[in-house]
């Protein structure tokens, strides 16, 4: 794993059972909290709304709704930006069904700061696809978010990034390994910029695609590193679903 290979350390307690691993670490005088997933093992899942359609919002309440499998969370983070009620900004699929259609055209803000890009999750893999990419490949994602801008594309930092930036925030995203077996994703634990966050994916974590998830709102709900970030309610989130002990 990843995980060998850097320098960091992670506070291991008792957690559900999957294959995923979670460490803090730091790179170029900066903090961050990363989890690796195993696709081959792990069931990566977006959640947005209950039973009922009304959004989760929270950890706690996709933990709860998971009851009703006898399972339960082992790692999740916010996922993609969201309106005022919590919808997605751009495309989104849960288990199969689309709620939100691609958006392909420039726009405000970080999510149309393009080249923006897709999150999809297949059967036993995941891959993070640029937005055009992904509308020629058209792959069968059971799970899809799209958010922006892409942190890394093809091995190179989205062409916008500064490196004498100074707009730091909180920040965390996703990028994948090459054969889509791998995600990582990452949390900064201090206020980065743009160009920090996109070289972590690219030259520590060695993925050659990563997206952006959000910034200031991002959370991080990690056992292995006692975390369960708390606030107000999200949009759509990524977890890791495990049987309940």
């Amino acid at each position: 794993m990843i995980r060998a290979l850097l320098i960091g350390l992670a506070t291991l307690v008792a957690t559900p059972a999957a294959a995923l691993d979670c460490w803090d670490m730091s790179h170029d005088g900066n903090r961050y909290s990363i989890c690796e997933v195993d696709l081959t093992t792990d069931e990566l899942r977006l959640f947005l709304r209950d039973d009922q359609g009304e959004v989760l919002g929270q950890f706690s309440a996709v933990d709860s709704e998971l009851q009703n499998e006898d399972k339960q969370l082992a790692f999740a983070m916010n996922a993609g930006m969201y309106h005022s009620d919590r919808s997605p900004v751009g495309h989104y699929v849960e288990d199969g069904t689309e709620e939100m259609r691609v958006v392909s055209n420039a726009g405000p803000g970080n999510f149309g700061l393009l080249p923006n890009g897709v999150f999809c999750i297949e059967p036993d893999k995941a891959r993070v696809l640029e937005t055009q990419a992904f509308l020629k490949a058209k792959p069968g994602c059971r799970f899809a978010t799209q958010s922006g801008p892409m942190l890394v594309i093809e091995g190179a930092l989205h062409p916008r990034f500064l490196p004498d930036s100074t707009s730091r925030y909180l920040r965390n995203g996703v990028g994948t390994s090459a054969d889509g077996k791998r995600a990582f994703f990452a949390i900064s634990r201090n206020a980065v910029t743009f160009h920090q966050f996109g070289s972590l994916f690219r030259d520590v974590l060695k993925t050659p695609n990563a997206l952006y998830f959000d910034g200031n709102i991002s959370r991080l709900y990690a056992p292995q590193l006692n975390r369960a970030d708390a606030g107000f309610s999200m949009g759509p989130i990524v977890g890791v679903v495990a049987p309940r002990n």
